[in-house]
């Protein structure tokens, strides 16, 4: 086989908002609408640096819905500047950028290939001595919700010994993290007899299965507090025996965190404020050229709790460390700006859990309850519905419940019984006339 090499990127929702961002000034606001653009040209020179045949988007370029000028046309530069190096294009529409939506239309570039509604094929070539090396397919969404198992439309030439590469926006084996658009099993995408299934749709980054290659190449910049880690792409070397080997490569200049800070062994507001800020010039040390976005989780059990619990001591940290990363960006340090997205509460009170929920007490029942949600997300779901029944009228609640995910369902409920085990206990020892 005619060895090759190509890019697997997806999901690069150019110009696209950032989630859950409050307090911003118009510098980070703008440093962050900035970074998808960035990540894009870090794309592009990676592209040419690796010297690849080809580069497969598998859908999302963009939002349909919040499409910009911009972004379609510093796409269509990116394609042109890719063009001018003999980089060929292959792309899928996802479900933010069906068919049937606002799109970029390609004017005269012969070197990017754009899929329609149904399955199609394209013989790739290498670079420089134009061997045919493999067979590209794949189909675009004609809308934004596709519930068919379209990776059943894909079949294999059996008369062709080239390397088969199959693009695909879906969701394999049914992610809940993401909407179930193109159903299909990791089973099916075995059988098909493609040699690497290149897909989007899901933001992290996955290796399915090896051989053949079933691979999400996740987004290239994460964008809320669900999207952690580097973001990037796989540059993908197939060798003549037909094995392949695969780097993943970091596009991201903002980069999402959940740290964790525990207030064992703290028993003030002062130690607990340095502890934070250590924290943050840790993650500066460790980013200096990049912005980082962090939501703190502060864990364990101490005194502390109870004047956490209050709420106003963390609501003034967050406003101070945001006021002084804004103060930094005025100054136009953005590289090793470290921004607080929020402080979430998971610590809880000096008590013994194990004795508590052995306790025939409505304290103990209340944290077995707990306990269980926390094992069983079904049961979690039907208690937070149950116990907000009367706020769902309100549609803002609705669509915060709605859009929250499973690890957001569990903090709620472990604040919830932190804090009732607060209230309950100063009853207690105060006799009950509270």
């Amino acid at each position: 086989m005619t060895p090759f090499r190509f890019i697997h990127t997806a999901d690069l929702h150019l110009d696209s908002k950032f989630a859950g961002m409050k307090g911003l000034s118009e510098s980070v606001r703008q440093h962050l609408r900035e970074s998808t653009f960035s990540a894009l040209r870090h794309l592009m020179t990676l592209a040419v640096a690796e010297q690849v045949d080809f580069i497969l988007i598998s859908g999302d370029i963009y939002d349909a819905a919040d499409s910009s000028l911009r972004a379609h046309l510093s796409l269509q530069a990116a394609f042109e500047e890719l063009g001018t190096h003999g980089i060929h294009v292959y792309i899928i529409h996802g479900n933010h950028d069906p068919l049937d939506g606002p799109r970029l239309q390609i004017q005269n570039a012969e070197h990017v290939h754009v899929f329609g509604a149904e399955v199609e094929s394209y013989i790739a070539r290498r670079r420089g001595d134009q061997q045919e090396v493999a067979v590209i397919s794949g189909i675009s969404y004609p809308t934004s919700k596709v519930t068919e198992n379209t990776a059943m439309k894909f079949l294999r030439d059996p008369d062709s010994s080239l390397f088969h590469i199959a693009i695909h926006h879906a969701n394999v084996d049914g992610d809940p993290a993401h909407e179930t658009y193109s159903p299909c099993t990791r089973k099916e995408l075995e059988a098909s007899g493609y040699d690497y299934w290149a897909l989007g749709h899901i933001h992290q980054r996955r290796v399915i299965q090896e051989y053949p290659h079933i691979v999400y190449a996740g987004n290239i910049q994460g964008r809320s507090v669900k999207e952690t880690g580097p973001k990037g792409c796989y540059v993908v070397e197939v060798l003549e025996d037909a094995s392949l080997h695969m780097t993943f490569h970091e596009l991201d200049s903002v980069r999402w965190f959940r740290e964790e800070i525990s207030i064992e062994g703290i028993h003030n507001e002062d130690e607990w404020i340095i502890r934070v800020e250590d924290h943050v010039d840790t993650i500066r040390r460790l980013r200096p050229g990049q912005m980082s976005i962090v939501r703190w989780i502060i864990t364990g059990r101490s005194s502390l709790h109870r004047a956490l619990e209050g709420g106003h001591i963390a609501d003034e940290l967050e406003q101070e460390l945001r006021r002084r990363e804004i103060e930094r960006a005025e100054n136009g340090h953005f590289g090793g700006l470290v921004w607080t997205e929020s402080i979430s509460l998971q610590s809880g009170i000096e008590i013994d859990r194990a004795d508590m929920m052995r306790e025939d007490s409505f304290l103990g029942e209340m944290m077995r309850l707990e306990s269980q949600a926390e094992q069983d997300g079904e049961f979690g779901n039907e208690l937070i519905e149950t116990a907000m029944t009367q706020l769902m009228s309100n549609r803002e609640i609705r669509r915060m419940i709605s859009e929250s995910s499973e690890q957001e369902r569990q903090e709620w409920l472990y604040r919830a019984g932190e804090l009732g085990a607060v209230l309950l206990l100063e009853r207690a020892a105060d006799g009950g006339r509270k």
